[in-house]
């Protein structure tokens, strides 16, 4: 019989939140725990339909339900509903879906296939050469239904790095995963270059492992982890770092969405594979959710309305990622430039102009050609200097303020350009207008004392909000990205800076979350995302308090006490580029953009040829009250001209026939309206089309 002693010592109490306390033997398994929790997991706030513990978070690190507690701790129930929840569920519906393609596919070498933020996807090359088809997807989603209906159970075992290099000795993709991190003496993570990939899990020695440090495993050196889960007569196996679901019966409301070309690693010099998309989640009602949103976002995608409304292309002789823009198109960038104009030039910036190409030796001064080269265009040689087209506004405007002495009186100063950069991003990265190769951005850089800086980042945030609320958004959230592993500059500068970006965001009562890591090699910053109506999340300003430059420029200013000083730098783009922030546009208003930011506001249609002349008339008076209108002719019947200007989407389509002519009126076709509305007076019309431009409303 045990001493009570030695029992207490048997027992460890388990904090878990949103239940309590529980107390359990010492090596009991989480799902151990969750039955002695089950009564109190009924009624947990997130316990709803579908949503079923899927792991649990051990002192904020995710484990598998199957992990052992060995001493007193805190654990958080992962449920499928959450987003953790669902990055297993899809981080486990990747591992299957590669199960299914080995089975069907023999001799398939797999990559890696972490979850998404909607979905997962996994990397392929398919042997002799072959390539998937969308017949594919369907049979490949059925072979994942049999493995979901055997409920094969996940699970972990630990290998040494030559085990794991002999399990995976037929995939070279995973013998490189293996490789890359053991050479780094298991310091890193196998496959952790993106959270939650299934590609590889290699734990450092004296690592957590399964919830227990193992002294063996610190004396062996790294060992690799591996998931296998076994069916009818089949095995499969992937390096990963888990967690995983318990067991595939766990999955099964999920769909394989498309296939798409990728290169291994990202890089166009690697082989080249083949990539499923698919997305998965807790249950068929959310799945059905998500795919209906799909759908719209189809419907909704600018690069089929860029075609459609006639806005844009891409020509191949160009190249990609640089678009040409047709007249509507180009009136829509005019539209966003003018506004963007209008609006810091009456919030106190300056405007400047400066070149699209310089000297490489500016960009080895900034630092972008150590930090930034892979996403510049090559170098160019003339006359004996290597210039270089410019990825950044920011070195330029610092040239407008170096070029003179400086006094603190002239702070702070607020630089405005619409600044058009150049950067390389690859083919496979591209996305229409949202993702392109040559940017135009609303780009400010503001000077400032030290004094100044609160001030200035609080009137900032303030003025950013604002502008983008004109444009029919108010759902708004935010990033502070903090220094980074790589960086330069002093650790207080850079404390200093995050200090002053959270104390703008407090103040502007905008929620955010800190992003631990992820500011840029020279200063924090802000990123500003907005939610579409669709209820999508875009990343539009970015706000940077920059030490780092204005000290390798040697900028600075006269104070009062008559010495230099090293002024502030802010970095900020608000729409982010107009390009991109036309993408969105263009994408939350469904094409149908309102009155006022429409390139065509008003179509004139004549009921027959012999009301040609009052219809333009009637468009020359819409022109000189300042509205943009245009005059159909008669040269189709008039239900196909009205049908073409729906399909165009102008917000008003005024029809002219025999008793407008007399009475100086018109039929009004609003958009969104089923029922014209006859007789309508055009002065009147004109006062109504203008109080929505002036208003900028976004309602029709």
């Amino acid at each position: 019989m045990e001493s009570n002693e030695s029992k207490t010592g048997d027992m460890i109490t388990v904090d878990v939140e949103g239940v309590g306390v529980v107390s359990l033997r010492k090596g009991s398994t989480i799902k151990d725990l969750l039955a002695v929790a089950a009564a109190e997991m009924l009624v947990r706030p997130d316990g709803g339909k579908g949503s079923t513990p899927v792991a649990v978070a051990v002192n904020g690190e995710l484990r598998d339900l199957s992990a052992s507690l060995e001493s007193d701790t805190a654990v958080r129930i992962v449920t499928s509903a959450s987003d953790a929840g669902r990055s297993v569920l899809r981080h486990s519906t990747a591992h299957v879906m590669a199960q299914a393609v080995r089975d069907l596919w023999p001799g398939t070498r797999y990559a890696i296939g972490p979850s998404t933020e909607d979905g997962f996807y996994y990397d392929f090359e398919l042997p002799g050469g072959l390539h998937f088809t969308d017949t594919d997807l369907e049979r490949i989603e059925k072979r994942m239904r049999e493995i979901v209906a055997e409920d094969q159970p996940f699970v972990r075992e630990e290998h040494g790095i030559a085990e794991g290099l002999s399990i995976f000795d037929d995939q070279p993709y995973k013998v490189e995963i293996i490789e890359a991190v053991a050479g780094e003496t298991g310091r890193r993570v196998a496959g952790e270059s993106k959270a939650g990939e299934v590609g590889g899990g290699l734990s450092p020695p004296g690592s957590e492992v399964g919830g227990e440090v193992s002294s063996a495993i610190a004396n062996e050196g790294p060992m690799v982890s591996v998931y296998r889960n076994t069916g009818i007569g089949a095995s499969f196996v992937d390096l990963c770092r888990g967690p995983h679901v318990p067991s595939t019966g766990y999955l099964g409301h999920f769909k394989l969405l498309k296939v798409a070309g990728s290169y291994w690693r990202g890089d166009e010099k690697r082989p080249q594979l083949q990539r499923i998309y698919g997305t998965a989640w807790e249950s068929e009602e959310a799945l059905s959710a998500y795919l209906k949103r799909l759908e719209e976002a189809e419907m909704r995608d600018h690069r089929r309305l860029g075609t459609d409304l006639d806005l844009f292309h891409f020509p191949p002789e160009i190249g990609g990622g640089l678009p040409v823009f047709h007249p509507k198109g180009a009136m829509i960038r005019t539209i966003l430039e003018d506004f963007a104009r209008k609006e810091h030039l009456g919030a106190g910036y300056l405007p400047v102009w400066t070149p699209h190409v310089a000297r490489s030796t500016l960009y080895e001064k900034s630092g972008h050609l150590a930090w930034y080269a892979d996403n510049m265009y090559p170098p160019m040689e003339m006359e004996g200097a290597e210039y270089r087209l410019k990825p950044m506004n920011c070195p330029m405007h610092i040239l407008v303020y170096a070029n003179k002495s400086r006094s603190y009186r002239e702070l702070p100063m607020r630089l405005f350009e619409l600044g058009t950069v150049y950067r390389f991003e690859r083919s496979g990265v591209l996305h229409g207008l949202a993702r392109v190769r040559g940017l135009t951005q609303d780009d400010a850089h503001i000077f400032c004392t030290p004094e100044q800086l609160h001030g200035e980042l609080e009137t900032l945030v303030a003025f950013v909000l604002e502008v983008l609320k004109t444009f029919g958004f108010d759902d708004f959230e935010a990033e502070l990205s903090t220094r980074p592993d790589k960086f330069v500059g002093e650790v207080a500068d850079w404390d200093l800076a995050t200090d002053a970006l959270a104390g703008a965001l407090s103040a502007a009562g905008i929620s955010y979350r800190v992003a631990e890591g992820e500011g840029a090699f020279y200063a924090p910053k802000i990123d500003i995302h907005l939610t579409d109506a669709i209820g999508r999340r875009w990343q539009v300003s970015t706000l940077q308090v920059d030490l780092q430059l204005p000290a390798r420029f040697g900028l600075s200013y006269i104070g009062t006490d008559n010495e230099r000083h090293q002024p502030y730098m802010v970095h900020r783009a608000l729409f982010g580029s107009v390009e991109r922030f036309m993408a969105l546009l263009i994408e939350h208003y469904a094409g149908a953009l309102p009155v006022w930011l429409a390139p065509v506001q008003v179509l004139v249609v004549p009921v027959g040829t012999s009301h040609e002349n009052y219809g333009q008339e009637v468009s020359g008076r819409l022109t000189a009250a300042g509205l943009r209108a245009e005059m159909r002719r008669a040269d189709e019947p008039l239900g196909a001209r009205i049908r073409k200007g729906k399909l165009e989407k102008v917000p008003y389509i005024l029809v002219v026939g025999d008793e407008d002519i007399h009475a100086h009126t018109a039929g009004v076709n609003r958009r969104g309206s089923s029922k014209p509305q006859r007789g309508v007076k055009i002065e009147d019309f004109i006062a109504e089309a203008a109080d929505h431009v002036v208003r900028r409303g976004s309602e029709l």
